[in-house]
């Protein structure tokens, strides 16, 4: 079971205590305290007999994920077609979609969303030449 390996370094570093001296008070193997402050992960047996030697709860050794909740930035990257517009029928250049966008991930933006109003229509944005693509990137603490 998880268990919390942090505060066992803690307490026993607390108690000036090497990994053997808590061992040798817990009751454990020395290999046992090495892996269970490696791993996190301990039987019930050992959990105990750790809380007992450094004195506190076992409720006190479980483990706690801490959730932490995702911040994220966005921007909007108007694209234009420079190449110019056919009407009707033929098909018209599209921008290096993938060319623009690879700039924007080495920034670490990815992209959500693109809005292309007159695509709908089958057509690339001859009234308006553009499209527009909605970015994100995660917000680093």
């Amino acid at each position: 079971m998880k268990i919390n390996a942090q505060l066992i370094l803690e307490l026993r570093k607390r108690k000036s205590w090497s990994q053997d001296e808590l061992a040798i008070a817990s009751g454990l193997n020395l290999r046992t305290i090495q892996r269970i402050e490696k791993e996190a992960s301990a039987s019930l047996q050992s959990k105990k007999a750790l809380a007992s030697a450094l004195d506190i709860d076992t409720l006190d050794l479980e483990y706690k994920e801490l959730i932490t909740m995702k911040q994220y930035e966005y921007k909007t990257l108007e694209i234009e077609n420079k190449e110019g517009f056919l009407t009707g029928i033929k098909k018209q250049k599209m921008p290096d979609l993938a060319e623009i966008f690879n700039e924007q991930g080495k920034e670490g933006w990815l992209v959500i969303q693109i809005l292309t109003p007159d695509l709908a229509q089958g057509i690339w944005s001859a009234k308006t030449g553009k499209m527009v693509a909605l970015l994100q990137r995660e917000v680093l603490q």
